[in-house]
């Protein structure tokens, strides 16, 4: 494929934006090469400044659930606009999602808006150090909670892309109070509690790591966390900017039948706008300012475009009894038909997969946690990433991805995919 316009678009970017973006993954540092530009979406599709088509497993890494600029959305955005575009008061419109946020997702009375997965996970920590009255938290290796202080001590994704886990600027005041568990490690949390006791405000985790690769949790694991998170008076949250509204319909907390504490959304949450969010029960959620003294605030949190959206997106959700079960029968599609070409080609390979969240690595372990996640072949990556776009595919420019499934794909454009993949697979 010919990227000319996209390669003069970067050389331009890069005279006035850091690397040449505004977010540091989609700068192709993990993958080599120059970035495409996108000029417009629709459906399953992605159309770059050079006319190519692209079929779209990134779908703007994860809220793209109903497909690019999908109507319902896209007119409630319009139609929202034309009555103005943020008025920094209360709008009845912020009250019609939580409502219909918080009778979709179970073990929640109430929910609070902000602007990002990372606002809303930086907010829930501060919310449970303020309820609880301790300091310490404990995140897992390899998982990506925003690019807030607390979070990037070995944080999965773009951090891991660029080899640089732990960001300067990051003071050891913060880092200490960050506890690093392993993902998966049931015995390891254990540890760390009883050498933290009774210092620890909160378990963060992602229910389904999507930073790694896609990383589900093994049998019993998020179950032993609930149970310790109760002996210790800590409270868990759950991390599903990633998994809420897409694995199902209470996200993680109903697939797994797990209660969190303190539950953090994003990316579908927004219909594709900046949107977060993090919810809790009254207990927790009154001890948020106004009510309490736990602060946080922001001029643009419930902006009525994202609003909009998100509702848009919500009720279609709320109201297809049958969406994320053709998610994930297209994503187990998906996975059967790439094992199959790499099998023949006799490339290794993992594949993990949950609900509409599926992940390649090139590696014939199991990969179920940061280390192990690691230790797939990023030579063979590049190739297959840089091979996959010139057969127009766009896979996430990162060996640390999960892959997101979105209902506008057709059989067809999964055959499509899986054909590429065994051309891609003879050259590895």
């Amino acid at each position: 494929m010919i990227y000319k316009r996209s390669s003069a678009l970067f050389a331009e970017a890069e005279k006035v934006i850091p690397g040449g973006v505004n977010s540091p993954v989609r700068a192709f540092k993990g993958v080599g090469g120059t970035p495409i530009f996108i000029k417009e979406a629709k459906g399953a599709y992605l159309y770059d400044e050079d006319g190519n088509r692209l079929v779209d497993y990134i779908n703007s890494w994860g809220p793209m659930i109903l497909g690019h600029a999908h109507k319902p959305v896209v007119d409630a955005v319009i139609e929202k606009a034309k009555k103005g575009t943020s008025f920094g008061t209360p709008t009845e419109i912020e009250t019609k999602i939580a409502e219909l946020a918080v009778s979709m997702v179970p073990n929640i009375d109430k929910i609070r808006f902000v602007n990002s997965g990372t606002e809303a996970c930086m907010s829930a920590v501060r919310l449970a150090r303020g309820f609880t009255g301790k300091d310490k938290i404990i995140k897992f290796a390899g998982c990506y909670h925003g690019h807030s202080d607390s979070f990037l001590i070995q944080a999965g994704s773009g951090a891991s892309t660029f080899g640089t886990p732990n960001s300067p600027g990051v003071t050891q005041g913060t880092a200490k109070d960050t506890l690093l568990a392993r993902y998966n490690d049931i015995e390891n949390v254990k540890e760390i509690i009883e050498a933290n006791k009774n210092e620890i405000a909160c378990i963060i985790i992602e229910p389904v790591a999507g930073n790694m690769g896609c990383v589900p949790p093994k049998e019993g694991f998020l179950e032993g966390l609930r149970a310790l998170c109760d002996t210790h008076n800590i409270l868990l949250i759950f991390d599903e900017v990633m998994t809420g509204f897409r694995l199902a319909k209470g996200g993680a907390q109903e697939l797994f039948g797990v209660k969190a504490d303190l539950v953090c959304f994003g990316k579908v949450i927004g219909g594709g706008l900046p949107v977060g969010a993090f919810a809790a029960r009254n207990e927790i959620m009154n001890y948020l300012a106004p009510l309490g003294p736990v602060y946080q605030a922001g001029t643009l949190s419930g902006n009525p475009l994202a609003m909009a959206a998100g509702l848009a997106m919500l009720t279609e959700l709320n109201s297809d009894a049958q969406i994320f079960n053709r998610l994930a029968e297209k994503t187990e599609y998906l996975h059967q038909g790439i094992a199959k070409v790499l099998n023949e080609n006799k490339v290794v390979h993992t594949i993990n997969r949950t609900g509409s969240m599926i992940s390649v690595h090139f590696d014939d372990r199991e990969v179920v946690d940061f280390d192990t996640a690691a230790n797939g072949n990023n030579d063979t990556f590049k190739t297959f990433f840089h091979g996959m776009l010139n057969q127009g595919v766009y896979i996430a420019p990162s060996a640390f991805e999960t892959w997101f499934i979105t209902d506008a794909l057709t059989y067809e454009d999964l055959d499509f995919t899986i054909n590429a993949v065994n051309e891609v697979a003879k050259t590895l």
